[in-house]
């Protein structure tokens, strides 16, 4: 397993999803996605790109959220976040995850400044597979030269 530190200052982003299965989970993010697991246990960490894939189980209030359910979806075309992935070549990411047995909703659509398409993992978790066309480029902020 790899190991990622944390970061020296500010944040590290992970994102944290509930899983009926934590190991088909874990194999969906690292044998098709193509991450890689940084621990294994409770919960598993993937390490994607640049940030982290936190799995876990469900589970009832702990005492410092002590309203909240932890879930997998319950109805998978209602979502109110999702996973976004920026790529450089969408149609190259889409055969090589589809080989590997992604089910993408469709296969990537040409919108006014991206082509994007959009697959689930083994949850229901949506995520968004994205490509920017916009001749001016990306979305994405510039980011500062490191010292």
């Amino acid at each position: 397993m790899v190991e990622l530190p944390p970061p020296l200052e500010g944040i590290l982003l992970g994102y944290f999803i509930v899983s009926d299965d934590v190991e088909r989970s874990r194999r969906f993010y690292t044998e098709v996605l193509g991450g890689t697991t940084i621990f294994d246990g409770v919960p598993t960490v993937v390490a994607l790109s640049n940030t982290w894939i936190v799995i876990n189980a469900g589970g009832g209030p702990t005492d410092d959220k002590p309203t909240v359910t932890l879930e997998t979806p319950r109805d998978p075309d209602r979502v109110d976040s999702f996973l976004n992935f920026r790529v450089k070549d969408i149609e190259a990411v889409y055969a090589e995850w589809s080989a590997r047995g992604a089910q993408f909703l469709t296969p990537p659509k040409q919108h006014q400044y991206e082509t994007r398409c959009y697959i689930r993992d083994p949850d229901g978790h949506l995520i968004e597979v994205g490509q920017t066309t916009d001749p001016r480029g990306d979305w994405a902020p510039a980011f500062p030269s490191p010292a």
